[in-house]
């Protein structure tokens, strides 16, 4: 049998786009960079197997004021202090608090004397970068930006960028989707393969919010649509009943767990 036709082709395509990788190697890279980032939330973490994973999109949905960007806050927080790596954290809708992030950083740190810990708090926040993106398209630049830095730098593990929040993806996607011609739905599905990639290619842990819209007889169901759903490799849904710190979180997709479990913890303050 004549192999020069496949050989061929395999190298065109490996030729075009990131080298392929056979199971071995996927494996080793499995074991050695896609590790689990905690996120501080015991609930959460035990329902994902030790935390976000790097590699993997996974997108938190929920309802107004669930305790969504409170999360998001937590988790940068719990992952510098920690010293598992550096933050980016994409603004979309002003929600990113300074302050908030200096108090859960106070509050994750052992007490120390107060000075010191001021210097402590003010060195963990140089390693959350936040910056505002208020539209599809800057989202977009932004991300091809961030490729850009990755590729440039050679920095120590304990500066490396380890994780991107995006908070919310919905609120740019959301406003360009229903319109009859399809650049909405594309640039959509352009942006979930575009954070797929970068999380693979430099083993990131991302996190993006959507937010809930009406379903039909009353129900409510994740923006964005059905399309999206497949592309995140994991969901997860977030409830809350008024005034309670109690979260319930459901786990809606994942591409190694079965879906259906659900877990509890008190939200941060």
């Amino acid at each position: 049998m004549n192999s020069s036709g496949p050989t061929r082709a395999l190298s065109t395509f490996q030729s075009q786009g990131p080298p392929w990788m056979n199971g071995v190697e996927l494996l080793d890279d499995a074991l050695r960079n896609k590790r689990f980032l905690p996120t501080g939330c015991e609930g959460l973490d035990t329902l994902l197997g030790g935390g976000l994973r790097q590699g993997h999109l996974t997108e938190l949905v929920g309802p107004s004021a669930s305790g969504k960007t409170q999360i998001c806050l937590y988790v940068a927080s719990y992952v510098a202090v920690k010293h598992f790596g550096s933050i980016v954290f994409f603004d979309t809708s002003n929600s990113f608090s300074p302050n908030r992030v200096a108090s859960m950083i106070n509050q994750i740190c052992e007490p120390v004397h107060k000075e010191r810990q001021e210097r402590w708090i003010m060195k963990i926040m140089n390693s959350i970068h936040c910056q505002s993106v208020f539209d599809i398209f800057s989202l977009h630049d932004a991300l091809h930006e961030l490729e850009s830095t990755l590729m440039k730098k050679t920095i120590s593990e304990d500066t490396k960028i380890c994780m991107l929040i995006v908070d919310s993806v919905s609120s740019l996607i959301t406003p360009i989707l229903g319109s009859k011609d399809s650049q909405g739905h594309s640039l959509m599905v352009s942006t979930g393969y575009l954070l797929k990639k970068l999380a693979h290619e430099w083993n990131l842990a991302i996190l993006v919010i959507n937010h809930m819209v009406s379903g039909e007889r009353g129900t409510t169901k994740p923006a964005m649509g059905e399309s999206w759903k497949c592309i995140p490799h994991v969901r997860l849904q977030l409830s809350r009943s008024p005034g309670s710190r109690i979260c319930c979180i459901s786990l809606l997709r994942h591409t190694s767990m079965a879906s259906g479990r659900s877990a509890e913890f008190l939200i941060p303050n």
